[in-house]
């Protein structure tokens, strides 16, 4: 069994299939894309509606006759099944024109891509892709061989041969969440958590750590009584501050979430703010070394 069997069973000619194995080499966001594939399919969307020019040709030549079948590289020689999407149009768009869209614009704001001052004025081919119904069941859980080599991302489907190597029984976009205290979240990985992460963080009380990265200080804060880990980092990842003085001004792009201490949702206030200041005795987080003023 192949990915081109599947197709043709489909329906679906493969000689006007590109396959594509999204497998970007920044860290952080090669850890977002399978997050964004599970949670905003739209943004996932907008990062392969613009591609290089051989792409960008190859994809031309297929408008309104032919798909892109999206899958992600997690594995060296394997690929994780997104979904297929038909090419229904194309037409000429600027970067400013792109950021203007609000995935696009999500995506900037995420930092998945840094648009410099000429990719914004040069125009490229705006690709609508449509996400199709074909095996939407097996979104996260289709694995297919990837033939080397691994530096080519994107193959002609009737040319190449992607035999089946797993379905698995559960997605596995939304990856199983780490240990609390191995958990080390950024600005933008916060807005774009799975689903099952945020229910867990939304239970949690915990005394925990922000490391400013810009300038290597730290501020040790805690969430306790009805206020969850969630709400208290998101609120610092849309203002920056959460009411702190010392946090003003600051950009929380630069911003490092991690915990230091789970505690339990009914322990007493007054024992979870002295956890609290033992850790900024112990990390030296008060000013002017650190950002806590008290």
């Amino acid at each position: 069994m192949s990915l081109n069997d599947l197709l043709k069973r489909d329906g679906v000619d493969p000689e006007r299939v590109l396959v594509l194995r999204h497998c970007p080499q920044e860290p952080g966001l090669n850890k977002k894309l399978p997050w964004l594939a599970a949670e905003k399919p739209d943004v996932f969307n907008a990062y392969q509606q613009t591609q290089n020019k051989p792409l960008e040709k190859a994809m031309a030549a297929l408008v309104d006759k032919g798909h892109v079948a999206s899958f992600l590289g997690r594995e060296p020689g394997s690929a994780l099944f997104v979904g297929l999407y038909a090419i229904v149009g194309a037409k000429p768009l600027t970067g400013r024109q792109c950021l203007k869209l609000p995935a696009y614009a999500e995506m900037n704001r995420l930092r998945m891509h840094k648009w410099t001052e000429k990719e914004k004025s040069e125009k490229v081919l705006w690709f609508d892709l449509k996400l199709t119904r074909f095996r939407a069941q097996w979104k996260g859980k289709l694995v297919i061989g990837w033939p080397p080599p691994e530096r080519s991302w994107w193959r002609r489907a009737h040319r190449n041969d992607f035999p089946v190597l797993a379905i698995h029984e559960e997605s596995t976009l939304d990856a199983a969440m780490p240990p609390w205290n191995e958990l080390d979240l950024s600005c933008e990985e916060l807005r774009v958590l799975p689903t099952k992460w945020k229910a867990a963080l939304a239970e949690w009380r915990a005394i925990y750590y922000i490391f400013d990265t810009s300038d290597r200080k730290g501020y040790v804060g805690s969430a306790y009584g009805e206020e969850n880990l969630l709400t208290r980092w998101v609120r610092y990842a849309a203002d920056g501050h959460g009411g702190n003085c010392l946090l003003r001004g600051r950009n929380p792009r630069n911003f490092r979430f991690t915990i230091l201490q789970r505690v339990s949702p009914d322990m007493d206030p007054a024992e979870v703010i002295r956890l609290e200041q033992t850790w900024k005795e112990r990390l030296h987080t008060r000013e002017p070394v650190g950002m806590n003023d008290n």
